[in-house]
């Protein structure tokens, strides 16, 4: 049966002072676990950092599991350790894209996946949604392309959709590549893309993201109402709801990206869906 330690004994196991046993803590780096507001940490934990099998130490020329230890700070609620991770990652070289792409991105995927597996309850989830969109905030500021704009977008999700962070993300992905963006967050009216998008100057396109099938038809009106109001404006759709091109055109769209960089190509490149539609299956 596994021992377990304070984070001072752990220090004391691995001969380093306790200010970087917790370093390593808040990095992700030592698996441990706050049990009564002090850390803990198990023997095997202490095990797998020795010999870097689990969120320890890599071995030179490998490259660090940073999704995995954003994950563990994220599933515990450590914002400061999360954060730490992050910029531990960009010390080391990665930009904000590699950020949002291969960090961010996996562990809130993986998250979810263990949501829906029954591991924790949903609370856990939004706990690191919340401390992700706080992430975000801290980065949108790198998130600016020197330059002439490429032109303006809206996005955000349709009434019922109560996911913001993709949007979140994807409008920083944007910025990146050169577009001015409004990001209208989660469940937004059509009415309210639709002021927006007349406010916007140079507007492009107004892209709406759906997760979840029982908000098609939402997302349908929001499409029929730019097509109709603002006809020479690219309407995107992008979710796990969308299934494909065909699907995507029937509710009314004119592009289908699966993210950032695909969005950004299409639009770049005036791609649109042939000229005709269907009946969207809800």
């Amino acid at each position: 049966m596994s021992a377990t330690f304070t984070l001072q004994e752990a220090a004391d196991e691995l001969g380093v002072h306790y200010m970087t046993a917790y370093r390593y803590v808040r990095l992700g780096l030592l698996d441990a676990a706050k049990v009564g507001g002090v850390w803990q940490v198990t023997s095997s934990a202490l095990d797998d950092f020795r010999d870097g099998s689990a969120a320890g130490p890599v071995e030179a020329g490998s490259d660090a599991p940073w999704a995995a230890r954003l994950e563990a700070r994220l599933v515990d609620g450590d914002a400061h350790g999360a954060w730490g991770v992050v910029e531990a990652a960009m010390a080391s070289g990665a930009d904000v894209r590699s950020v949002y792409l291969d960090m961010v991105g996996p562990a809130m995927m993986h998250i979810g996946a263990r949501w829906a597996a029954g591991e924790f309850d949903v609370a856990v989830e939004h706990q690191a949604t919340g401390i992700v969109m706080r992430i975000i905030g801290r980065l949108g500021s790198r998130c600016v392309r020197r330059g002439r704009s490429r032109g303006g977008l809206v996005i955000g999700a349709p009434i019922g959709e109560t996911h913001a962070l993709p949007t979140a993300i994807l409008g920083d992905l944007m910025r990146l590549h050169g577009w001015d963006v409004t990001d209208l967050g989660a469940n937004t009216p059509s009415a309210s893309f639709l002021h927006s998008a007349k406010r916007t100057p140079d507007l492009v396109a107004v892209g709406f993201s759906v997760t979840h099938v029982d908000h098609l038809a939402a997302v349908h009106e929001c499409c029929s109402v730019i097509r109709q109001e603002l006809p020479e404006v690219r309407v995107v759709l992008g979710g796990h709801a969308i299934r494909s091109e065909e699907h995507a055109r029937a509710l009314g769209a004119d592009v289908l990206a699966a993210g950032a960089d695909q969005l950004h190509e299409l639009l770049v490149n005036d791609v649109r869906f042939p000229v005709g539609g269907g009946v969207p299956d809800e």
